[in-house]
């Protein structure tokens, strides 16, 4: 298999080694700083998350990712994800070839609806038209990303007539995935624009996601589109030297950061036995060595037929220390022994 491994970060706002929170300021710059790592390392794709919030740092991924490019070579550079729906597609094609400009070509795009509905009202939009928004967005920017004149008209901004959009890519298109939490319409859409899929699986077994990879193939043959467009997975995960130390020292940030978003959302806290299960062979977290990080990863990808897995690394308060380790044995051991894995398939 051709499996490109990646890495994604909110940009948690953490806290240094004796426990004491730091600032976002300096959250972005530690970013900047794992990106680096990342990139030395071997990791093949970096994706930054927009969020509205204190508790995440970065509003404006293009700009992370715009100093990102600037300090590294290879690896892609993208979003994780792009909430389209509150945000206006001619800016954040705008933005995006700007980072691919900066990058000499490693910018990509994953566009989502978003699970956090801050930026609705932060932007004047309205959570009424939260399908609309996205449905009708995501139309002007699967043109946008050819890199031609677009000539367009929608429902909820004006329209556009052969309108050259600069900077002018230099290797169009820009590629540009979609970002699925598990809705079947979402897949077909996703076929119906012949873009690529990313489903985002933070909860329950992975392999239960087959379907939607099937769905998303037929969807694609059926509407005439190329079938083996490529499938990426985005799950969060930690590596530490064993597993004991790796569960260990996410343990109590993953267990305040999804208690505080429970709490919002009206679930439950977690046990540790339910983050324990989680962790282990039918359960999204990729938590634990290199070696059980690596098994874990090559299982998901043989059974959804990917072509990229990325690591959300970063949870809550888990300090920058914890974090540049992750990064390292990622790229240095997991990456590496994945490939392996995969090598006789």
């Amino acid at each position: 298999m051709n499996l490109e491994l990646g890495l994604d970060t909110f940009g948690d706002v953490t806290v240094d080694d004796d426990g004491a929170p730091i600032t976002a300021a300096q959250s972005i710059r530690n970013l900047l700083d794992q990106a680096v790592l990342a990139d030395e390392v071997g990791v093949d794709f970096l994706g930054v998350g927009e969020h509205h919030r204190d508790d995440y740092a970065v509003s404006a991924p293009e700009v992370v990712l715009g100093a990102v490019a600037a300090r590294t070579t290879r690896m892609r550079l993208g979003s994780a994800v792009t909430v389209l729906s509150s945000d206006d597609p001619v800016r954040v094609f705008e933005r995006f070839s700007t980072v691919d400009a900066l990058s000499s070509g490693r910018a990509e795009v994953i566009l989502g609806r978003g699970s956090f509905t801050e930026s609705f009202p932060l932007f004047g939009y309205d959570l009424e038209q939260y399908e609309e928004l996205f449905s009708d967005k995501l139309e002007l920017f699967s043109h946008l990303r050819t890199g031609n004149p677009v000539t367009w008209s929608g429902t909820t901004r004006g329209p556009l007539s052969n309108q050259i959009v600069y900077p002018q890519l230099e290797n169009p298109p820009l590629p540009t995935w979609i970002a699925v939490g598990g809705s079947p319409e979402s897949v077909v859409r996703a076929a119906r624009h012949g873009l690529p899929l990313m489903l985002a699986i933070i909860g329950g077994d992975p392999l239960r996601f087959a379907p939607y990879v099937d769905l998303y193939r037929r969807a694609l043959d059926q509407l005439g589109k190329p079938t083996d467009l490529p499938v990426g997975v985005h799950s969060p995960g930690h590596v530490a030297d064993t597993d004991e130390q790796a569960r260990d020292q996410l343990w109590p940030h993953y267990r305040a950061y999804v208690s505080r978003i429970g709490a919002e959302r009206g679930w439950p806290p977690p046990t540790r036995i339910e983050f324990e299960r989680s962790t282990g062979p039918g359960g999204s977290l990729y938590v634990g060595s290199p070696e059980t990080v690596a098994g874990k990863i090559a299982t998901t990808a043989r059974a959804l037929g990917l072509s990229r897995f990325d690591m959300k690394y970063s949870h809550g308060t888990l300090p920058h220390r914890a974090l540049v380790r992750s990064v390292e044995l990622y790229g240095t051991q997991v990456i590496p022994r994945v490939r392996e894995l995969l090598s006789d398939d």
